[in-house]
């Protein structure tokens, strides 16, 4: 393993509150001074003069598209789509094909991303057998082989019962349990509920498809003390009901995409399938109360909602194009964005992408658990190095994923992003560099 000085950058730590303009030594696979260099030898210097080394990023909520739909997404695209995106941990659902809910799948997928060293992956375990909501997958099984939690991703369990066995199963194991919630009846339509959906005659998921799913799980939790994260919630009054439940002391965490976070659904326009994403934009108050609930920490984390999608897929008429858009390497610039725009600032915007999901995912990380999502001596040298006055737009064909297709493209929204990744480093070795950066 080579000897790393990063040099000069603006070091900042969200979760110890370290600010200043330092060095940053590396050694092996670990993070040996935080400061001035003084006889540190090192075999490679990285200038970060004028840029910001914040810890890699750590994203909850990406689709990899394999195994089962390589010609969308591969795993060597996507994890160096993650790492020009400075995301050095990433959580993958579930919903392949198979459905991981078998040891040896599990084992297959985080061997293929070992090797390929560009960022570290934590798959999710079925929650059911082929996530068809009716058998318990074997959860012991499933951890042991890789598996940080278990969820049913975009399937909800429509029998409240197994509901109620899957979280008394989990708790009894201390598993986390992940969930997006949204009744299984109610969430059926293509659009969020509203004048925009009504207008353009697309069927609607109305905002209680989610609330009437938090209630319940709410109620179950209360009654087994099973540990739930809340996937990517979308309305207002969900945010209202977060708030709610994290106040009474029930043990949840949540977190929002950068969809839902800067979207609404005005932004469809005339049917434009970019924007067609799960959960559907919904209207500008709820955007807003997703950006206060996420400043004040009742969401704790900001997710890409990476998710691939081939353009045979996406050029379709709205109701039929397959939803989802490509997210890694937006995900710091949006949350940049998000910290300029709501005045929340650039440590929370960090923090939100860094050191909360960490503790979303908690013990589940086993040794990382202490280091990863932050810069401490001693620590993991996972590193995210980008240039913050650096703005730059979305264009398709740049973008590393397999995926082309994202609602924040220039010929969408016009976005102009915040914050380059210049370089990525994922247990001291060097997995992104910008080249044109660094000649």
């Amino acid at each position: 393993m080579s000897r790393i000085l990063i040099q000069g950058g603006r070091v900042i730590d969200p979760a110890s509150g370290r600010d200043e303009i330092t060095d940053v030594a590396i050694a092996s696979d670990r993070i040996v001074a935080i400061g001035p260099a003084g006889d540190f030898q090192p075999d490679r210097r990285i200038d970060a003069r004028g840029r910001i080394v914040a810890p890699g990023l750590v994203d909850l909520a990406a689709r990899l598209r394999e195994p089962g739909h390589e010609h969308e997404g591969m795993l060597e695209s996507e994890l160096a789509a993650a790492a020009a995106g400075g995301v050095t941990s990433l959580v993958c659902p579930p919903d392949t094909d198979p459905a991981l809910d078998e040891p040896g799948l599990v084992e297959m997928l985080k061997f293929r991303a070992r090797k390929l060293s560009r960022c570290r992956l934590f798959p999710l375990g079925a929650l059911t057998r082929g996530l068809k909501g009716d058998i318990l997958t074997e959860m012991a099984e499933l951890t042991e082989a890789g598996c940080v939690g278990f969820s049913q991703a975009e399937v909800p369990i429509a029998d409240t019962l197994v509901m109620q066995r899957a979280l008394l199963y989990a708790a009894t194991y201390g598993y986390t349990v992940w969930l997006r919630p949204q009744d299984a009846w109610l969430g059926k339509g293509v659009a969020a509920s509203g004048a925009v959906a009504t207008r353009l005659g697309l069927s609607g998921v109305p905002v209680m498809a989610e609330t009437i799913a938090l209630h319940t799980l709410f109620e179950l939790v209360r009654a087994t003390g099973a540990r739930v994260h809340l996937c990517r919630i979308s309305s207002a009054a969900g945010v209202a009901l977060v708030r709610a439940a994290k106040a009474e002391g029930l043990p949840v965490t949540a977190d929002v995409s950068i969809n839902s976070l800067h979207l609404t659904d005005v932004d469809i326009g005339y049917f434009n399938s970019a924007m067609r994403v799960t959960p559907p934009l919904r209207q500008s108050r709820d955007r807003d109360a997703l950006r206060a609930g996420l400043a004040d920490g009742t969401i704790d984390a900001l997710v890409s909602d990476h998710n691939p999608v081939s353009t045979d897929e996406k050029t379709l008429p709205f109701a039929e194009a397959t939803p989802g858009a490509t997210g890694l390497e937006l995900l710091l610039p949006l949350a940049l964005k998000w910290g300029e725009d709501s005045g929340a600032g650039l440590v929370r915007a960090l923090a939100a992408i860094t050191s909360e999901p960490v503790r979303a995912l908690g013990a589940s990380l086993g040794s990382l658990a202490a280091s990863a999502g932050r810069l401490v001596a001693g620590g993991v040298a996972d590193v995210c190095v980008f240039d913050p006055d650096e703005r730059w737009q979305a264009l398709p064909a740049a973008l590393k994923s397999q995926g082309k297709h994202t609602p924040f493209a220039p010929e969408h929204t016009g976005f102009t992003l915040p914050g380059r990744v210049k370089a990525t480093l994922v247990a001291g070795t060097v997995a992104y560099e910008d080249t044109a950066a660094a000649a």
